[in-house]
């Protein structure tokens, strides 16, 4: 996975690369989700502010497209990532060992929070679809295994009596398969959780008309009542073409995590690279306009913070 080590380390045997200079490189992989969503693109933010100033300390930043929030944790927890992207509530079930987690992971450890992420649902214009109870009997893409987001459909359709036999097909596209299978007629409707505004949605909006439908109801009330990483949401009209309306919903918040495995200076200079740009950081995705230092080091964050992040955000008066 760590395609920049293999490179270097292969350039080192060439010779192109002094030893001296090999021993002052430290390389991290970050873990994100599909390229068409919001991860991706948050991790490249991160890499590129780390990158900036690479030659102060040392470290080389890259990304890694994944399947997302579950198989992000996992795959750290494995050591094979330095850090990640993850969904607020598959954090809090890493913590507590739940869901789709055997026991606790003890070593997970938070550093920040990003973006919020609504539950999105994008129906075909002429699915005869206006809310979300309309999906039974439909072709609906429930998410790729792995994925928080369809951890985070497991439990709604779970909250609702449902299961997945509740769909006519209950597809398991990845995030950036599920806007041309609906705009081709495959699938009817899929279900995703991403920070808006999204290439993911937009693609099929303007592609083919597709629409956006609220997820609302008891079930839902009961969801966010019941658990502290949900909270309502709204995804404002307009955003997307032939959606003029607000599109009522609730959701989770993107959050980025690591491992106590991984050393505090490593995540300090991360953070310290996010923070001390931060007017830049926000400027790397329309999702980041809404972020707030003051929220970013405690909304949706069950795990410890790592003590690299701690030590930064002390330093900067945030942490006591």
């Amino acid at each position: 996975m760590r395609t920049f080590a293999a490179l270097a380390a292969g350039l080192l045997a060439a010779g192109v690369l002094a030893p001296s200079a090999q021993a002052q490189q430290k390389y991290i992989t970050i873990g994100t989700g599909g390229v068409t969503g919001v991860y991706y693109p948050a991790g490249g933010a991160i890499c590129r502010l780390v990158n900036k100033d690479r030659a102060k300390h040392g470290i080389r930043c890259s990304v890694e497209s994944t399947g997302g929030s579950v198989f992000n944790i996992n795959t750290i927890k494995a050591g094979e990532l330095d850090m990640g992207v993850a969904q607020s509530d598959v954090q809090y079930n890493a913590v507590k060992g739940r869901a789709q987690f055997k026991e606790p992971m003890t070593e997970l450890r938070a550093v920040f929070a990003l973006h919020p992420e609504p539950v999105t649902v994008v129906v075909r214009k002429e699915s005869g679809v206006s809310r979300f109870e309309d999906l039974k009997g439909k072709k609906f893409n429930v998410g790729n295994p792995g994925s928080g987001t369809r951890a985070t459909l497991d439990e709604l359709i779970g909250a609702m009596g449902w299961n997945l036999s509740a769909f006519a097909l209950a597809s398991e596209l990845k995030a950036d398969e599920h806007g041309p299978a609906l705009c081709d007629g495959k699938i009817d409707g899929f279900f995703y959780l991403v920070g808006h505004p999204s290439a993911n949605i937009q693609d099929p909006t303007t592609v083919c008309g597709a629409k956006l439908v609220s997820v609302t109801g008891p079930a839902v009330d009961k969801l966010v009542s019941a658990n502290p990483y949900y909270a309502h949401a709204a995804i404002p009209g307009g955003l997307y073409p032939g959606n003029p309306q607000e599109t009522k919903t609730y959701g989770v918040l993107a959050t980025f995590v690591s491992s106590s495995k991984v050393p505090a200076d490593t995540v300090y200079q991360v953070v310290k690279a996010v923070f001390d740009n931060f007017d830049e950081f926000k400027k790397l995705h329309p999702a980041f306009q809404v972020l707030k230092p003051e929220s970013m080091i405690k909304d949706g964050l069950s795990a410890p913070l790592h003590d690299g992040a701690a030590r930064y955000y002390r330093e900067k008066g945030w942490l006591k």
